[in-house]
């Protein structure tokens, strides 16, 4: 019998499970990829946007380099999964049947509750995303004065935030904007629940970039002109950039499936309460022992190799195999300077930046591009990475 294998998302778990898949699964199987965009971002590197729109080339990979010709692909917003029925429901088209799905829809934006901040802030969780804060920042300074300088906030100082800093700086810098930039965070350091060492490379170069660092006091009020904080004084902006936390897509509110805050619980082996559903990336919260695996490109680049295998195996009753997150170190970018730390293929460093950091940064992007689509593109995307 002829299995239908579907997979829902074009981020690094969808995508990356979609070229495993390809790779794994005979004449017995149709495959269909559905997505709400016709290509998959390169998300890691989104934040170049904001300096500079013209790398959404770059960095946007079409779904026809990625997909082979028997893979059915449709592009339309997945609002939710039947699991009694076995499909898959969409926003315009007909439901989609399936016999194995993979979920791998990723996050949205949590706002924790705060008032206000849904309503006056922007987010980075696309490319259009990326674009809007682009041409907000631009407004802004083109209102300003040397005098009067555009106020531009990111909260929240995880991976995200820090990035995002760091590129507005540099539009700054390429534009001579009258631009001050705050990055603020809850917690008592940027960087949370990481190495003291990376901590504080990471702001010594925010620093130097001129970007105000507040920390260890949240965020309890937006409005349309500023934040109120839980005992600091309010901090005025034009410009507001959430990047504080993720939540699981309203398209898996009520599912039947073992599940926390709409983000689906998996074995090690990605399968999920269900055994014809799997699950990867940051729709997933996988079992990992004591210690989960971090909502990042590099743990949903490993999972969706493992996760594509065993959806394969499945179909073919073959035992499936267990993931380990492997840790292979944490290359942040500030701009155009970055910070390594802890990178396994360089173990005679612990934390270091300049040229080599930067340069990682560069290839870390450049072989995933090469692996779901061609080398040809990852060298033509170099220069913007």
């Amino acid at each position: 019998m002829t299995e239908n294998v579907v997979v829902l998302g074009a981020g690094y778990a969808g995508t990356g499970a979609i070229s495993k898949l390809q790779s794994e699964l005979g004449g017995n199987a149709r495959l269909t990829w559905i997505a709400d965009v016709d290509y998959h971002l390169v998300l890691h590197e989104s934040h170049r946007v904001i300096r500079d729109p013209d790398v959404r080339s770059d960095i946007t990979i079409p779904v026809d380099r990625i997909a082979d010709p028997s893979t059915r692909f449709i592009q339309d917003e997945v609002t939710g999964l039947d699991t009694d029925e076995q499909v898959v429901e969409l926003d315009d088209g007909e439901d989609v049947d399936y016999d194995y799905v993979l979920v791998a829809l990723g996050t949205q934006t949590a706002y924790y509750g705060i008032p206000g901040l849904e309503d006056h802030s922007l987010t980075l969780k696309s490319l259009d995303d990326a674009l809007e804060i682009h041409e907000a920042v631009t407004e802004a300074s083109q209102e300003a004065t040397r005098g009067e300088p555009a106020q531009v906030v990111i909260g929240g100082a995880g991976l995200s935030g820090i990035q995002t800093a760091g590129e507005i700086a540099e539009f700054r810098d390429n534009h001579r904007a009258p631009i001050e930039i705050h990055l603020v965070e809850a917690l008592d350091e940027i960087f949370p629940g990481n190495d003291p060492e990376i901590q504080q490379a990471l702001r010594d170069l925010l620093e130097d970039a001129g970007v105000r660092i507040h920390t260890d006091d949240p965020i309890t009020e937006a409005t349309e002109d500023h934040i109120e904080f839980d005992e600091g004084d309010p901090l005025e902006h034009d410009v507001l950039v959430w990047t504080g936390g993720i939540t699981g897509r309203d398209a898996l509110d009520g599912v039947d499936l073992e599940n926390e805050h709409n983000r689906v619980t998996t074995e090690a082996n990605f399968q999920t309460s269900d055994e014809r559903v799997f699950a990867v990336g940051d729709s997933a919260i996988v079992d990992q022992g004591d210690q989960p695996a971090p909502p990042t490109a590099q743990a949903a680049w490993q999972a969706a190799d493992v996760a594509g295998e065993n959806i394969a195996r499945a179909i073919e009753n073959r035992p499936l195999k267990t993931w380990e997150y492997d840790d292979k170190g944490t290359v942040v970018s500030v701009g155009d300077k970055a910070v390594a730390h802890d990178v396994k293929a360089l173990p005679l460093f612990d934390t270091f930046g300049g040229l080599p950091a930067k340069q990682l940064k560069k290839l870390i992007a450049g072989r995933w591009i090469a692996s779901v689509s061609s080398w040809n593109d990852a060298r033509k995307a170099w220069p913007s990475l």
